[in-house]
């Protein structure tokens, strides 16, 4: 049991040693902080590199995975976005912003049935009231018309 012990402390050491190592040359992952403000500055592309580095840190982020979507899209890489939608969606059914999001690019790419079931889920999640569904709700509706 003693020998068990002292192999788990070591682990331990090793890998305190091993992340002060990645934080101190630049190496530390991503944060969703900057990647938010690249998206607030409209910098898609940065936006994409640091998100894709965050997912793969944090691979059961839904909020990552969300951003990274949201960001693709305004690159207009759609199946790439609707990808990461799906995946925020996995790790979490009731992602708001994934919804929504996914309802937006459904629209985007005129799959307009799509959009609805996504409406419909948000109806669900949240009622007509949050602002996800009303924010879908406009965009399927001006495409309607």
């Amino acid at each position: 049991m003693k020998n068990l012990i002292a192999l788990f402390c070591s682990l331990l050491v090793g890998l305190s040693c091993a992340l002060a190592a990645d934080i101190s040359d630049g190496n530390a992952p991503p944060d969703l902080e900057s990647a938010k403000a690249l998206i607030a500055k409209k910098d898609w592309g940065s936006a994409v590199a640091s998100l894709e580095k965050f997912v793969k840190a944090n691979p059961n982020n839904a909020d990552g995975f969300n951003l990274l979507g949201f960001s693709l899209r305004n690159s207009k890489r759609y199946p790439e976005a609707i990808f990461n939608y799906k995946e925020a969606l996995r790790i979490d059914p009731a992602h708001r912003g994934a919804h929504e999001y996914l309802g937006q690019t459904y629209v985007q790419t005129k799959q307009l049935d799509k959009a609805k079931e996504l409406l419909a889920s948000l109806e669900k999640i949240c009622g007509t009231q949050c602002e996800e569904y009303v924010d879908l709700k406009k965009s399927i509706d001006k495409f309607k018309k």
